[in-house]
């Protein structure tokens, strides 16, 4: 039997939730004149603590490619877009978007898709529309990552808050080797991952398939000329 493995941006939440519903049942059992109450309230705080522990799940995920080319998906989820478009913030010219879109039960780890050097890596405050939106890519609050490959070929990484997500992680650090297998970030609650690639990147996955982050061939970048 697997154990389920906590990502250490849930570890003080869920701690924090223990006590917190450890405290609401307390009073409960003290003021409340019937027992089915405190049988109620045990079971929907119960049903709550499982769904923060397994959100906050974190799955051993070792992929190994023989290929440097090969993008692996950056986070679980669906495929929402797949399209050339303006990217404005850091490329200014037009570039392959791929979007996955994770909903509040989806593993909200996210992984570095290609190994390279970190460029790029900054923060900026936004607003908090559905991350299914188009315009969520420019307006929610969000964070970019941008790599650059040994063969020079730079590729973006957009983490995007949605509705829900109140706190996007980054992890990466510029000036720093990045590798797969290892985390880029975490997103908490229901969100958006963008990646802005090179027109001629090779795509193995469609639009609506759902992929699974450091698990999922996504594409692969064009070999360096």
């Amino acid at each position: 039997m697997k154990r389920l493995r906590i990502h250490r941006e849930g570890r003080n939440l869920i701690i924090g939730t223990v006590l917190l519903l450890f405290i609401i049942n307390v009073i409960v059992f003290m003021y409340s004149p019937q027992r089915w109450i405190l049988a109620a309230s045990l079971i929907l705080t119960a049903a709550l603590l499982v769904f923060v522990t397994y959100f906050f799940r974190n799955p051993v995920r070792v992929l190994e490619v023989d290929d440097p080319n090969f993008l692996i998906a950056p986070a679980d989820g669906r495929v929402v877009v797949i399209e050339e478009t303006e990217e404005h913030e850091y490329f200014h010219e037009r570039k392959l978007q791929v979007s996955i879109f994770m909903s509040p039960f989806n593993v909200h780890a996210n992984w570095y898709p290609i190994e390279g050097n970190i460029v790029v890596s900054e923060h900026q405050k936004g607003r908090h529309k559905g991350a299914w939106l188009p315009k969520s890519s420019t307006e929610n609050e969000r964070s970019l990552v941008v790599i650059e490959t040994p063969n020079k070929v730079q590729i973006a990484v957009r983490q995007i808050a949605g509705a829900m997500a109140r706190r996007i992680v980054t992890y990466a650090k510029v000036g720093k080797q990045c590798h797969r297998n290892t985390h880029l970030g975490f997103i908490k609650l229901g969100s958006r991952v963008d990646m802005y690639l090179p027109l001629d990147t090779e795509m193995f996955v469609e639009v609506g398939e759902a992929v699974r982050g450091n698990e999922t061939i996504i594409g692969r970048l064009a070999d360096a000329k």
